[in-house]
């Protein structure tokens, strides 16, 4: 066994255990995409999306056997903007933490940062996507809103989809339609080709 001070974990979607946590002299950090207690789990950033938040952020915590439970080290909040998906705020946000990470992790080893306990009667909890999630009834599509929020959330995976014409057609951030098989177009473009698709806008 080699010693070592501090485990620095982010976007691993397993729970650690506490014998494995308890290796490093100093504990565990965990980057978690999210304002917490708000959407501990799998899948914080599509959560957010999801439900059109107007702000999400990210959470460092001491990590302790239970799924993001443990006390908040440190939390910036970032404001959503019309043009971030689930790609766009992954990438901002990681690199952000990286930046974080940096100047947090000398001063926490150091015992000049401590954690707080979280508000665990504020908690509420997101579950892992699959592909299905991203699929929706072309003959009963959800409304505008909600289509578009399942456009940004579940971009790059799994996106939002349909069938129709036994084709599976995908819908895309910056209004985009691809068909299988087919190049990523704009809707009125694609509309142009097959005038009798039933989204006239997305």
């Amino acid at each position: 066994q080699i010693p070592f001070d501090l485990m620095v974990v982010a976007a691993y979607g397993k729970i650690i255990p506490q014998v494995v946590l308890d290796l490093p002299k100093k504990g565990a950090l965990n980057v978690h995409p999210s304002l917490l207690p708000k959407y501990r789990g799998a899948s914080p950033i599509q959560a957010a999306l999801l439900a059109g938040d107007s702000e999400t952020g990210i959470s460092i915590i001491q990590m302790d056997a239970k799924m993001d439970h443990g006390p908040l080290v440190y939390q910036e909040t970032f404001e959503l903007s019309n043009e971030d998906n689930l790609q766009i705020l992954h990438n901002k946000m990681f690199q952000r933490a990286s930046q974080i990470l940096i100047e947090l992790i000398p001063d926490f080893i150091q015992g000049k940062v401590h954690g707080i306990d979280q508000n665990h009667d504020q908690a509420t909890f997101c579950k892992m996507i699959s592909k299905t999630d991203g699929y929706f009834e072309i003959d009963n599509p959800p409304h505008l809103e909600k289509l578009n929020r399942m456009i940004k959330a579940y971009y790059p995976w799994p996106t939002a989809w349909t069938k129709w014409q036994n084709k599976i057609i995908k819908l895309l951030p910056g209004g985009l339609v691809q068909l299988e098989g087919k190049k990523a177009v704009k809707l009125e473009d694609f509309l142009r080709g097959y005038p009798e698709f039933p989204i006239k806008r997305i």
